[in-house]
């Protein structure tokens, strides 16, 4: 039997759809593209955005018709927060909690079809995503994922580690350890810097990599595991806004002068280290100067990256209900000014690495047989060279010689010159 997984929204969504696209293929499912025909689909819905909300629908359609006998499932977090929108597109919802039921779900609906052997297509295991924690009750007034994820716990350490050990074994290279929020992780007295130190000690991962930080959970204690090369220095602290008073009003746990002081931290104790983050523009209430004091902000911070993206107010939240609700030619408008930094502030990163030899682990080929690779520093600076001998799943030194589309073009270097 062939079965389609589409997934929205955060790496903790990825994660679980790579656990279950890895238990349903164990089970003798046969895994196709989310484009393909397929005997059983399943949507892992995101609901940050109205718009992830409109691409979950879209997809379900879009299945609905590649083949009207499917049996169409629609999960996450859109599935747990609006069950009655999803169910006139999908022939079952099930909510985060049944989530990782769905196989034997699965099984005991299609009995009735002959299931296939696994026939997957060849892929190169590069990097995987661990769920090592969900839940959060942090009270930010936008932010839907409190009442569709409330229910917080984290895996046991034991169990993290092993997972790791696993996927060395089956010949990744980098694992991402994600979560809804990664920093509050407990384990029966540990928390994420033991987690982290037991994994670089028990397990033979080559890159270990974290999905999202808030900058109350950075620590110089934190900071100082870094010293081991395996950890990729990368850091995500979601900003959000610019502005101290939108802070506020959003009720972020930080001040603007607090989430400086971590940058300053951590490009202190990690001079490469890209930092990357999220900035909404026209929550309610941001007025012209608010904006402004956003965009300077950004402009000034050197972040590596930076992923804009407008107000969206979701149901039950407190943003919804303010007053002052930015019209949407203001948020089109302020999110096409503000979406002008991000490839300067990627290039000026980069910029500083140039003429500098930096591990690369290369992904793919960017076309069949094109000779050309891509790949990612530890610094998520994407790197693309040409190599007569196969590069996937390998990582090489890497000169970095110029910019290059999205990213840096550069020369392999010998590992053994002479």
């Amino acid at each position: 039997m062939r079965v389609a997984f589409y997934t929205l929204g955060c790496k903790l969504n990825q994660a679980e759809t790579e656990s279950l696209a890895n238990r349903f293929s164990e089970a003798g499912f046969q895994l196709v593209s989310p484009n393909d025909v397929a005997d059983v689909y399943i949507a892992n819905t995101c609901t940050v955005t109205h718009i992830a909300d409109r691409k979950s629908r879209h997809w379900l359609r879009l299945a609905r018709h590649r083949n009207p006998q499917a049996l169409i499932i629609a999960t996450g977090c859109y599935a747990q927060r609006s069950r009655q929108e999803l169910a006139p597109l999908a022939d079952l919802v099930v909510d985060n909690q049944d989530k990782q039921h769905l196989l034997e779900t699965v099984t005991d609906l299609s009995c009735h079809y002959e299931r296939s052997e696994a026939i997957l297509p060849a892929a190169v295991r590069t990097r995987s995503l661990i769920k090592i924690q969900d839940g959060c009750h942090s009270p930010c007034t936008y932010c839907i994922v409190p009442k569709v994820r409330s229910h917080e716990y984290s895996r046991p350490s034991s169990q993290i580690s092993d997972a790791v050990k696993q996927k060395a074994a089956l010949g990744y290279k980098e694992v991402v350890l994600t979560g809804t929020e990664v920093g509050s992780y407990q384990d029966d007295g540990a928390n994420l810097r033991d987690l982290i130190q037991r994994i670089l000690h028990d397990t033979g991962i080559e890159r270990l990599r974290l999905s999202s930080l808030q900058p109350s959970e950075i620590s110089p204690q934190l900071l100082g595991l870094w010293q081991d090369e395996r950890l990729c220095r990368h850091f995500h602290l979601a900003l959000q806004s610019g502005s101290e008073t939108v802070l506020r009003r959003m009720r972020r746990s930080y001040s603007l002068g607090q989430y400086q002081k971590t940058m300053n931290l951590v490009k202190e104790t990690i001079p490469e280290a890209a930092i990357t983050t999220d900035i909404m523009v026209g929550f309610p209430g941001e007025s012209d100067e608010e904006f402004e004091q956003s965009y300077s902000f950004c402009l000034q911070a050197g972040f590596a990256n930076i992923h804009v993206f407008p107000f969206s107010p979701r149901p039950e939240t407190a943003a919804a209900r303010m007053l002052e609700q930015i019209k949407d030619k203001v948020k089109t408008e302020r999110n096409q000014r503000m979406l002008g930094l991000p490839q300067s502030s990627r290039r000026r990163f980069c910029k500083q690495f140039l003429g500098q030899t930096m591990p690369v682990l290369w992904e793919k080929e960017t076309s069949p047989g094109s000779g050309i690779y891509s790949g990612l520093t530890s610094n998520y600076i994407r790197v693309f060279a040409h190599s007569e001998k196969p590069l996937s799943n390998e990582i090489t030194p890497v000169k970095l010689i110029e910019f290059h589309n999205q990213g840096i073009w550069g020369e392999v270097m010998d590992e053994n010159p002479g």
